[in-house]
């Protein structure tokens, strides 16, 4: 077996590589505030474990505190990013708690002189942080559950390499030790931090560009305005389709939009659009789908609707508009809505259900 000194330099190595890789992704996508959370853990890890491997056998104080706080360091900042890759949460609260509760636990004793129970508080602190780290991405997996469950898989077995170093020491019942560990466990948890690290590494960038095309794909399908779906997306999910037959399509047109513009602005117009979007959004079932068009015309799908129940929606929304104008500070800024309905027949398109509501608004 290579020696435990080999391969935590080694690991250092390996996490440099990682490091740099996640930094000058998130260089590229600064939004993502999780790859600079992974990237910096994975510097404080790096610096720590080139430290230990450095260390030609001592363990002493200065050789135990350093290096420990920055890997406890680095692991609570890889926990903090999970957090932030799956709930978007920027809070350092936890983190920040579970961190300065593992450097008081594994400190005091190395300060104290017991160096065995200080080895056995680090590892302990590692095998938290990094069985949290597994929770987080177990229970994101809905997202992309073949890469979440092998991320939380990497997570948890390395957890528990952690936690097999500290039982071996426990099982020992030293309170102190005069040379770093060397055991089964040791090899293995230093095997698994290089497998984890690799495999980490790799799913981590797999899901962060899984997202980036996601979130792409989904900024083509959306107008920016009002957050509806656009053109592109509506044709897309309903143009060379025959609609369900009942199937109620609704065309909505601001009425003298041009005239709004050149009165006060293209800022009001832009909040009269959104305040359409909000209004007609409020006014849609679950099921329904509405989008903007273009301008200041929008689109409304309504499946199994009857045309007067189609009709009725259609002036609910009308009047809602016409009652709550767009306001800009202080300024009102009144507008109305045409709507023209039409509903689908047997075999019919969405085209040409499309242009019969066209034609039914003017």
């Amino acid at each position: 077996m290579i020696d435990n000194a080999t391969l935590m330099v080694a690991i250092a190595f390996s996490g440099s590589a990682l490091m740099v890789t996640l930094l000058i992704s998130w260089l590229g996508a600064r939004r993502d505030s999780y790859l600079i959370s992974w990237a910096g853990g994975m510097a404080f890890i790096v610096v720590a474990l080139g430290l230990l491997g450095l260390r030609s056998g001592a363990y002493d104080l200065l050789t135990q505190v350093g290096p420990f706080t920055l890997l406890i360091t680095g692991m609570a900042l890889i926990y903090l990013g999970a957090i932030q890759f799956r709930s978007g949460s920027t809070s350092w609260v936890l983190p920040a708690v579970l961190w300065t509760t593992a450097i008081v636990a594994t400190n005091i004793p190395f300060v104290l002189g017991l160096s065995g129970v200080g080895t056995v508080m680090l590892n302990l602190s590692c095998a938290v942080f990094m069985a949290l780290s597994a929770y987080q991405y177990w229970a994101g997996r809905a997202e992309a559950p073949l890469h979440l469950m092998a991320n939380a898989g990497l997570y948890g077995v390395t957890s528990i390499s952690f936690l097999a170093c500290a039982a071996l020491l426990i099982l020992d019942g030293e309170l102190v030790l005069t040379a770093p560990p060397s055991n089964w466990a040791e090899q293995f948890n230093s095997i698994m931090a290089i497998v984890g690290l690799t495999g980490v590494g790799a799913l981590s960038l797999t899901l962060n560009q899984f997202r980036a095309t996601k979130r792409h794909q989904q900024d083509a399908m959306t107008d920016s305005l009002t957050g509806l779906l656009n053109r592109r997306a509506l044709f897309d999910g309903f143009g060379d389709t025959d609609l369900p037959a009942g199937t109620a399509v609704l065309m909505f047109d601001i009425d003298h939009f041009k005239q709004i513009n050149d009165r006060q602005g293209h800022a009001a117009g832009d909040a009269v659009i959104q305040q359409f979007g909000v209004i007609a959004g409020l006014g849609m079932r679950q099921g329904d789908t509405l989008a903007r068009i273009g301008g200041e015309e929008f689109c409304a799908i309504l499946p199994a609707v009857p045309i007067e129940h189609a009709k009725a929606i259609a002036e609910r929304i009308r009047a809602d508009f016409e009652a709550t104008p767009a306001r800009i500070g202080a300024e009102i800024i009144p507008a109305t809505v045409s709507v023209g309905v039409a509903t689908s027949g047997h075999g019919e398109g969405f085209s040409s259900v499309l242009s019969r509501a066209d034609a039914a608004l003017y």
